[in-house]
């Protein structure tokens, strides 16, 4: 689930998200501090959350927002489970694995509201449809909820999933695939592994899960520890609001909500990156209502795949904190 987008980032551990935003007033009362840590390194997932930044959103907002960069990627969610970061950007599949295994996590808002993950492979390889994936070797990243998607998606046309070899190729999914090392990879994004492989001349195919019987789900969420909703609800629903601000701004103003990304991520302005944000716009949340029905399909969803051993109530995976 985790994106490692062969970017050349620097090693942020940390970076203070009160660098001159607009919009600050002098002798306003002291902001309130919160801490917030992405799932992984910049990219063009997060451009709303830069312009949110960059446009003084936060300051509005009465918050001073310190921006943390994990230095693993499994860290995001269990800080905020043990309230080491207030907020932290996560995958609704991790959120409900994550509550299943009794971690006080929910969700409170949102940051792409579809998926991006995808089956995916080279136009070269043969594959044109789900059942052709029988036989051939499908690389992966994390277990459980990735072997589930396969078996879904093969299935619905008709296969035979335990005629596959899944292979573990951490996250190196584009170089296992460019170097045949499997047939095709589950866990790619649309808007990432794509693009990489669109850029090195190779024409590519994909399955999207959603299309073959895997409920839709939101792929980036905002998320907070239940102590933290209940201590801190007024700011965490201004957070929200100003996430919401940047996300509406993304949408209404591309080019400059990219300029705000690359003015504080200024290595992050290559083709890689402008091609991935253009093919990201269409996925950003344009709410920030999460639907009971959603959670509850997934979580059910993940039950009947044995993924988690029973649906998690939808009550306990995510609240609503916008205005």
């Amino acid at each position: 689930m985790t994106r490692v987008v062969g970017m050349a980032v620097a090693a942020l551990a940390v970076m203070a998200v009160a660098m001159s935003p607009a919009g600050g007033s002098a002798g306003a009362a002291a902001p309130e501090q919160l801490t917030f840590m992405l799932d992984w390194f910049p990219n063009p997932d997060h451009v709303p959350l830069y312009a949110a930044v960059a446009e003084g959103y936060f300051t509005q907002a009465g918050l001073h927002v310190a921006l943390q960069v994990p230095a693993n990627a499994d860290d995001p969610l269990k800080l905020a489970a043990v309230g080491r970061v207030d907020v932290a950007v996560n995958y609704e599949p991790s959120v409900i694995i994550a509550r299943a295994q009794g971690l006080p996590v929910k969700s409170i808002g949102l940051l792409i509201g579809q998926p991006l993950t995808t089956i995916m492979f080279l136009e070269r390889s043969g594959i044109r449809r789900p059942r052709d994936l029988q036989g051939r070797r499908v690389g992966f990243a994390v277990t459980g909820y990735e072997d589930a998607v396969v078996d879904q998606v093969v299935q619905s046309d008709g296969g035979n999933p335990g005629t596959i070899t899944m292979v573990n190729v951490g996250f190196d999914l584009v170089p296992a695939l460019l170097t045949h090392k499997v047939d095709a990879v589950v866990g790619a994004y649309r808007n990432v592994e794509r693009v990489q492989i669109e850029m090195q001349g190779q024409q590519v195919g994909m399955f999207e899960p959603e299309r073959y019987g895997v409920p839709a789900f939101y792929e980036l969420v905002l998320i907070a520890r239940d102590r933290g909703i209940a201590a801190r609800r007024p700011a965490l629903g201004r957070f929200v609001g100003a996430v919401a601000r940047g996300l509406a701004f993304t949408e209404a103003h591309p080019e400059a909500a990219f300029r705000d990304y690359v003015r504080l991520n200024p290595t992050l302005g290559d083709t890689f990156n402008r091609r991935s944000f253009a093919a990201t716009l269409p996925y950003y949340a344009r709410t920030q209502t999460q639907g009971a029905s959603t959670w509850d399909a997934f979580s059910r969803w993940m039950a009947s795949h044995k993924v988690i051993s029973a649906p998690v109530a939808a009550r306990d995976l995510f609240v609503n904190l916008a205005p």
